[in-house]
């Protein structure tokens, strides 16, 4: 088995070459909607031209998660498509219970799950951290994943966890896609809100055509407490600006470079991610600071999921 990974296009990819996976045809696949992914699901299913599994699911009055698929067959792989948004615990023990009811079946699980959750924790940034994404990895493993797919994730160092394949597609060229009709490439200009996202945001720029910059940001790893700059702030005058992330949970961070940008003279700014969080009144704060339209996508839906990634998941499964 020799597994590689490598920057193909716009899409951190983690892939396990082997025969029995490249033999792979669209008839050896179902796909099974979890609760908290059904229209990607859908999406998906009709992109692949595979049947989708019904997935029974409820809550118990004490908070605990009931899950039946009542299968009599099912294909040589099946594509589990749930993400794992807020309600993190809920979502990630219902993706569990799906992946071991699954397996049960004698069906490879390919476990799709758009937001990963507990990826911003991929390594202890300071001593006795406790290494989230390292227990998430083991927990769906253990259930019986035979292969993960997530959009976007947090820190690609974070797939090393992984001992099963697993792969973090990009949604850059399908949010791309969606602004192209909206932007005038010579007056707009996009920003990378940290050093993090500076391949995104740069990847974003050569799919418009524009220019790009990175801000600065430096965290408090103690208070929390983030200061940002833009170094290049001149540049931004008169121009239209978006700021690409790959999610947005408080948007302290992105409210901050906004204000900034707004007071350098820019004209519109955009505010783009894959994950839209939008906990804590977030929506508001970044009203608050000047950005003029926010984009997501179905990662995480919602009324802002104006960018699917189904294609770009769809697209994968059908290379394997």
């Amino acid at each position: 088995m020799v597994v590689t990974t490598f920057l193909r296009g716009s899409s951190y990819v983690k892939i396990c070459n082997t025969p029995e996976l490249r033999r792979r045809t669209l008839d050896d696949f179902c796909v099974a909607a979890g609760p908290s992914s059904k229209e990607l699901a859908m999406k998906i299913a009709a992109e692949t031209r595979s049947r989708v599994v019904n997935v029974e699911s409820k809550i118990f009055p004490d908070g605990e998660s009931y899950i039946r698929i009542a299968e009599e067959y099912l294909p040589h792989y099946t594509v589990l498509v749930q993400s794992t948004y807020p309600p993190q615990d809920r979502h990630i023990m219902q993706l569990c219970l799906m992946i071991e009811r699954l397996q049960e079946m004698n069906t490879n699980v390919i476990a799709v799950v758009p937001y990963l959750a507990y990826a911003r924790q991929h390594r202890a940034f300071l001593p006795g951290e406790s290494i989230s994404l390292k227990v998430l990895a083991r927990m769906m493993e253990a259930a019986g994943a035979s292969r993960v797919i997530t959009v976007d994730i947090h820190n690609v160092e974070g797939l090393g966890y992984f001992s099963i394949p697993a792969n973090s597609l990009s949604a850059v060229r399908d949010i791309a896609f969606y602004l192209k009709e909206r932007i005038s490439p010579e007056n707009t200009l996009v920003v990378a809100p940290d050093h993090g996202a500076k391949i995104r945001a740069e990847t974003l720029s050569v799919h418009l055509g524009t220019d790009f910059a990175v801000a600065k940001k430096e965290r408090d790893r103690i208070t929390g407490e983030v200061t940002v700059s833009l170094p290049e702030i001149e540049v931004v005058r008169n121009k239209n600006v978006i700021v690409i992330d790959d999610m947005i949970s408080t948007g302290g961070t992105v409210s901050a470079i906004a204000k900034i940008l707004k007071a350098a003279h820019a004209k519109e700014v955009i505010v783009a991610c894959t994950h839209a969080l939008l906990t804590d009144d977030a929506m508001e704060r970044l009203k608050k600071s000047g950005v003029n339209e926010f984009i997501a996508t179905d990662t995480v839906p919602g009324k802002f999921s104006k960018v699917s990634v189904s294609h770009a998941i769809s697209e994968f499964i059908r290379r394997l």
